[in-house]
């Protein structure tokens, strides 16, 4: 038990995560499948994913305990701000590998959602759903 409360939160990271990169993936590929241009499809996953993804992350994997409009505008604007600048790497990484070099569109989306969550953790547990101690 001991051990299972230890690594909880990168348990919980890892879970919802994978949900959240599900969410992507399957929108972004049903985006496709409607023939939407695939930068569209990138937009549209991402605001999904994020949406899930912020609701999740508050909840479960950082407790936020912010309940004031005050607090909860702050977080929001912080993650949804870090989630543009991913956006911009995931914009880049499918251009890249789809647009440019002409590859599987799903790879390079498996691609991009390995660079985003890391670079999201990073975002999430450093600025946005910090605990203050003073």
């Amino acid at each position: 038990m001991q051990r299972i409360n230890r690594y909880r939160t990168v348990m919980l990271y890892l879970i919802f995560g994978v949900l959240t990169t599900i969410i992507n993936i399957l929108s972004y590929y049903m985006l496709l499948e409607w023939h939407a241009n695939i930068q569209v499809a990138v937009v549209i996953s991402w605001l999904l994913s994020i949406l899930f993804a912020y609701s999740t992350n508050k909840i479960w994997f950082f407790q936020s305990s912010s309940q004031s409009f005050r607090g909860i505008i702050r977080e929001m604007s912080l993650f949804f701000s870090a989630r543009v600048i991913t956006l911009l790497v995931e914009m880049i990484i499918i251009w890249f590998g789809v647009q440019l070099l002409r590859q599987n569109p799903i790879v390079w989306k498996v691609i991009d959602n390995i660079v985003v969550v890391l670079v999201n953790y990073i975002f999430s547990q450093r600025v946005i759903f910090q605990t203050k101690t003073s």
